[in-house]
């Protein structure tokens, strides 16, 4: 699809238990946009093979990530087993700028953290179910990811995960993944149009108010 002009990009906020589905729809809105793009985390830890700073993960040491959150410069951060991990609010807040859509893939402690943060205005936060908890543990399982002890860690942090969906801007039920896609799509699609998307919109008024003064 055409991106739209003229516009103000969306902080995009996906969240879910996993094996709702989440990875799937986010990559599947980008095969349907390609202007859409995954916000790039900082982290502390260190690389594994084949991941690419820049493009996997930005690599920084503990003082400067901890110097950027000082800074008010991570829009959200979090400590996960011994490392730091955030999003950095520069690369975003550019993105925006240049009218581009923005994809975060998180949890819904960062999505509050966003959500909160100087560019919440233009966040748009998106809640996907799972249409029952024997579909996820299914789900969970064909896909074959996780051994039986992971699976079983992910089916315990799913229901403190799906506690919090009332903190988002829309609640999605995946039971049929192309449904879902549609329905991501109309959301989307709509939120653009909202007028604060729309700075445009000002100086237009402002002529059409001069135009109507100047009538005879």
């Amino acid at each position: 699809m055409t991106e739209p002009k003229n516009r103000r990009g969306l902080l995009i906020i996906l969240s879910s238990p996993s094996g709702a589905g989440k990875s799937t729809l986010a990559r599947r809105l980008r095969d349907w946009d390609p202007n859409l793009c995954f916000s790039v985390s900082a982290t502390t830890r260190e690389p594994r093979p084949g991941e690419v700073d820049g493009e996997h993960y930005r690599f920084i040491t503990e003082s400067e990530f901890k110097g950027l959150v000082t800074e008010g410069e991570m829009l959200e951060h979090a400590h996960v087993f011994g490392n730091f991990y955030g999003s950095p609010k520069g690369p975003v807040e550019e993105a925006i700028n240049r009218g581009c859509d923005v994809l975060f893939d998180i949890d819904w402690q960062g999505a509050q953290q966003i959500t909160n943060s100087v560019l919440g205005q233009h966040t748009l936060s998106i809640f996907i179910l799972p249409p029952s908890i024997a579909e996820l543990r299914r789900r969970l399982e064909t896909r074959a990811q996780d051994d039986a002890d992971t699976i079983a860690r992910r089916m315990q942090k799913s229901w403190d995960e799906i506690s919090h969906w009332g903190g988002y801007d829309y609640v999605l039920v995946n039971d049929d993944l192309d449904e879902t896609e549609e329905q991501l799509k109309t959301i989307l699609t709509a939120t653009r149009l909202r007028r604060l998307q729309q700075p445009q919109l000002t100086d237009h008024v402002r002529a059409l108010q001069t135009e109507f003064e100047e009538l005879p």
